[in-house]
């Protein structure tokens, strides 16, 4: 509201101990609850000496902590009262709770997805979140002999909430081939709904090989990082093949599983 007259002032008010004994001397130092305390200047002070307000700069001066009287003090002289003002453009320290967000100079935007940085801008949270975790399983074995990638029955399903958003996929499962010089390959293909199909594995990733007429069983981890960029429903494959040796075959063990990670931008 306004106020009828000078507005109120608003500083750092403070009334220091009393010095009830004068020893001839013209400087003493002044107090506040045993503290020593520093004026921000003379004018900043109002003294009185034996009842009389005495003038700034001419009356006393100040340095640091101590006060110097123009003369030297005598016996009866009394100082009445110190009373230290503060800086007129101290605000002293606000009430808790006072502060609205309106009083600050802050940029950007205020929402309850953002956060107020160091640089006084409001900011949504930094890249590398990661928004959501879906995860699918296989339980069942499958065979293989095919020498191009083919679904291995082993999929999850996630939906973007943003196109700037990453997916990291992570797949595991453990196999076998049955034949000498043999290689199994491992991929990861992107479905999305009402799109067409990407492989986004490296072939190379997840490569088993074999030499000599024996069976091996071997525990096999593919991982890709898509940029999809979109926000439909999207499904990821895990894939195998064979190489083109005759009679190789590969043998996907039950113990399967695939995890999509949305990281945010």
């Amino acid at each position: 509201m306004a106020y009828i007259g000078q507005s109120p002032s608003i500083g750092n008010f403070q009334v220091c101990d009393a010095i009830s004994v004068v020893n001839g001397q013209a400087a003493y130092t002044m107090q506040v609850s045993s503290v020593n305390v520093v004026p921000e200047t003379a004018n900043h002070m109002i003294v009185s000496l034996n009842g009389v307000i005495q003038a700034p700069g001419s009356s006393y001066t100040v340095s640091g902590s101590t006060i110097t009287f123009a003369s030297n003090l005598v016996t009866g002289d009394v100082i009445d009262f110190i009373h230290i003002l503060g800086s007129v453009l101290d605000l002293g320290v606000p009430s808790d709770s006072t502060v609205s967000l309106a009083k600050l100079t802050a940029t950007g935007t205020k929402d309850a997805t953002t956060f107020l940085r160091g640089d006084n801008t409001f900011a949504e949270a930094g890249g590398g979140k990661v928004l959501q975790a879906v995860t699918g399983t296989s339980s069942t074995e499958s065979q293989g002999t095919e020498t191009s990638f083919t679904n291995t029955g082993l999929s999850v399903s996630i939906t973007p909430s943003a196109t700037s958003s990453k997916i990291l996929i992570m797949a595991h499962t453990t196999g076998l081939i049955n034949t000498g010089s043999s290689f199994a390959y491992f991929t990861i293909e992107r479905q999305i709904s009402g799109g067409s199909d990407t492989n986004i594995g490296d072939s190379s990733i997840g490569l088993t090989h074999l030499r000599g007429d024996s069976v091996q069983i071997t525990s096999v981890m593919c991982h890709a990082l898509d940029s999809p960029s979109t926000t439909s429903a999207i499904t990821y494959q895990f894939q195998r093949r064979v190489s083109a040796n005759s009679g190789a075959a590969m043998y996907q063990g039950v113990k399967s599983n695939i995890t999509a990670l949305e990281i945010g931008a």
